[in-house]
């Protein structure tokens, strides 16, 4: 049996896969408007239209409401205004809790770490708060509307601190869940 990428239905990776994916068809939405975008845009159209269709998400993280140092947020601040779009001080571990704290709350948290190589400041409360949530509170309480979003080995200048691919890190934690799009297409379906 192969399991390998190319066998997956979950990585639509062309417009006409996404057509023909049945679970969207019957959603209707596999005949909507496509228009060609690269990994940013598409990123700052999933943010966008969850913004707009999620009165509770926020999104926030250092520099976000400028745009993100990718440019992934630029104008949702101006669009969703400041307490929905927000950047925060420079503490990655303080992102992360605050992100499951909005989580835990009912929102959708939308957290973005500036680079991946930044996020282990955050491993305890990602490895042993946010993944831990439903089960240390007997599944009264989750921390599910929780996203964590931070670029990794997007820069191959930057040397050990901007260009580390840590998710598998995260990826042997029971209760976090870790995605790596390879496409604008998958980025924009994941988030």
């Amino acid at each position: 049996m192969d399991l390998g990428v190319a066998h997956s239905k979950l990585l639509l990776r062309s417009v006409a896969a996404v057509r023909n994916s049945a679970e969207l068809q019957m959603l209707g939405v596999a005949d909507g408007e496509t228009r060609k975008m690269n990994m940013c845009q598409a990123i700052n159209d999933a943010l966008r239209l969850t913004l707009t269709t999620d009165d509770t998400a926020v999104v926030f993280g250092e520099d976000v409401a400028f745009g993100g140092v990718f440019r992934c947020s630029v104008g949702l601040a101006d669009e969703f205004g400041g307490e929905r779009v927000f950047n925060t001080p420079l503490t990655e571990q303080g992102i992360a809790g605050f992100g499951i704290g909005m989580a835990a709350m009912g929102h959708t948290s939308i957290a973005e770490i500036q680079f991946a190589d930044y996020i282990f400041p955050a491993f305890d409360q990602l490895a042993n708060e946010a993944a831990k949530f439903r089960y240390r509170s007997g599944n009264e309480f989750n921390a599910g509307g929780l996203t964590v979003r931070t670029p990794s080995a997007a820069v191959g200048h930057g040397g050990h601190y901007h260009s580390q691919s840590p998710e598998a890190f995260f990826a042997h934690v029971p209760g976090l869940k870790v995605v790596v799009p390879r496409s604008a297409v998958q980025a924009k379906g994941l988030l």
